[in-house]
């Protein structure tokens, strides 16, 4: 597509987009009477408008069937998790046994490593990508702590090129053909948080089986952004929040996704609870963990009622835009012209004040593009704010703005363009 700077044009794709009247199903925070250009459902989704409506039914039940909610009513809570599987499987390319929510992202990150980190002898070590989100660093270096090996010698980070920001996939899969048969886990980010470069996760997983290791995925930036085959992939397992592009709310409720072909694996180590024993016998009470079948045997905990509605919320809405593949192809088009009109920005200030660390080619990213400001960044970031426009700010001088398909318009886009340029101009 041939894209144009102006108002006009960006109205005019907003006119043809068939998901433009999801924006409405969404609530923008207001400054000064305004909403916001919200460009930040990289950190924290927007609020579905139809999230009071889920909370209040599941609070209705409690104050109607006080216990007995857990059988009895509309939605029973005991079965509760099982209608958000039904609707998280084709986000990520799954079966619904294969993916189940619950926990928050990092305990479930550590109950799946307790399955699937089982070093010995020779093949003791991880690997991961340099500059991987601080909880994913801390939580496989206390994993590998608790097995008893040194951080540095059992811990294999692959980091972009000098002078390059985003890795290389033939670097990723020459350091795991180089590490062999030392290899325990590959243990990627499916999107890295900082760039928003989408990891070739097929290739990865390809290479770590051939190596002889398993591999999993931190799918956080990935989930709800760009389009996963999760079994298809034959990935071993991948864990993900839902409070970034799946709008679950801060803090929202985490899920996991386990291959089926590990299901019958009798010698599988994890740490067991209650809510993860056999549904049938469960109250029983009886000795001895026997896990329910599928991804539901990893469940430690009950079902968080409350949590789960605000997810239900927003992935009825993903129902309601056909999943994933339409907004992957409306995502493609809005992050292309953000690049455009951040090109645009460039040419009129005669320089690259901007520039792009995010991935140009659409295959290699999802719905954010990073942009290192070269001159007064953080200025330049409450200036945004200041105009309505809401990004996210990372040391020391990157501005991440994620144009997210189900809220976002090519006017938005557009009109950040116009802030960006209106403030450089006034601050250099």
């Amino acid at each position: 597509m041939i894209f144009e700077n102006n108002l006009a044009f960006a109205q005019s794709l907003d006119q043809q987009d068939p998901l433009s009247a999801l924006r409405n199903e969404f609530l923008f925070p207001q400054q000064n009477g305004k909403p916001f250009i919200y460009l930040c459902g990289n950190s924290l989704g927007l609020q579905p408008k139809s999230a009071k409506q889920y909370v209040e039914e599941q609070l209705g039940n409690w104050q109607n069937h006080a216990v007995e909610g857990w059988f009895e009513g509309d939605s029973p809570w005991m079965f509760y998790h099982k209608t958000l599987k039904e609707l998280m499987a084709p986000i990520v390319g799954a079966s619904p046994q294969e993916v189940c929510p619950m926990n928050t992202l990092t305990v479930n990150l550590h109950l799946l490593m307790v399955s699937f980190y089982r070093p010995s002898g020779g093949r003791f070590k991880i690997i991961m990508e340099a500059g991987a989100f601080p909880s994913d660093q801390y939580a496989i270096e206390s994993q590998v702590r608790f097995h008893g090996y040194d951080p540095r010698e059992a811990i294999i980070e692959v980091a972009p090129r000098s002078g390059e920001y985003t890795l290389r996939t033939e670097d990723i899969l020459k350091a795991i053909a180089d590490q062999g048969e030392e290899i325990a886990l590959v243990l990627f980010g499916g999107v890295n948080y900082f760039t928003g470069q989408w990891y070739d996760m097929p290739a990865i997983t390809k290479a770590g089986h051939e190596a002889g290791a398993i591999v999993g995925f931190d799918l956080a930036h990935a989930a709800g952004n760009v389009p996963l085959k999760l079994h298809d992939w034959d990935i071993d397992f991948a864990c993900w929040c839902s409070y970034k592009y799946q709008n679950s709310g801060p803090g929202g409720i985490s899920a996991i996704f386990v291959h089926e072909k590990h299901f019958q694996d009798e010698q599988m180590q994890r740490f067991a609870g209650w809510w993860g024993y056999q549904e049938a016998q469960r109250f029983k009470m009886t000795k001895g963990f026997v896990p329910e079948a599928g991804a539901d045997g990893w469940q430690v905990s009950c079902t968080q009622v409350i949590p789960m509605s605000l997810y239900y919320a927003s992935l009825r809405i993903f129902e309601k835009a056909g999943f994933i593949e339409p907004l992957r192809e409306k995502s493609i088009q809005l992050s292309a012209y953000l690049f455009y009109v951040i090109g645009e920005v460039n040419k009129s200030l005669g320089e690259e004040q901007y520039q792009i660390i995010t991935p140009a080619t659409a295959a290699d990213r999802g719905a954010q593009v990073s942009i290192v400001a070269k001159y007064k960044a953080k200025e330049v970031f409450n200036a945004l704010m200041a105009n309505n426009v809401l990004g996210d700010w990372r040391e020391p001088n990157v501005i991440r703005l994620s144009p997210v398909p189900l809220y976002n318009s090519f006017e938005d886009v557009y009109t950040t363009g116009e802030h960006l340029l209106n403030i450089s101009k006034s601050l250099i």
